[in-house]
């Protein structure tokens, strides 16, 4: 029983994978432009870590925590002349 859920949670752990490499495409820039693109990127980010939060795969704690990152603020540099 025990081999059966260890594989079972494996395969769980390789679908967030796939899941959480999906969710980071959709967080490029030019796919999220509007506002509400980025509140359903923002949607998306805290499912999969609700997710992730009860899995042990070192892989999907990586992806969460590059999930989340794609949520900060992207900062721009600006130059002026003074």
């Amino acid at each position: 029983m025990d081999d059966l859920i260890g594989k079972i949670d494996r395969n769980i752990d390789e679908v967030l994978l796939n899941l959480g490499e999906m969710v980071l495409r959709l967080s490029s820039p030019q796919l999220t432009r509007s506002r509400e693109e980025r509140q359903a990127l923002t949607q998306s980010v805290n499912q999969f870590s609700l997710c992730a939060s009860h899995s042990h795969d070192p892989r999907v704690q990586q992806m969460a925590e590059i999930l989340r990152e794609t949520l900060k603020p992207r900062l721009r540099l600006v130059a002026s002349r003074a």
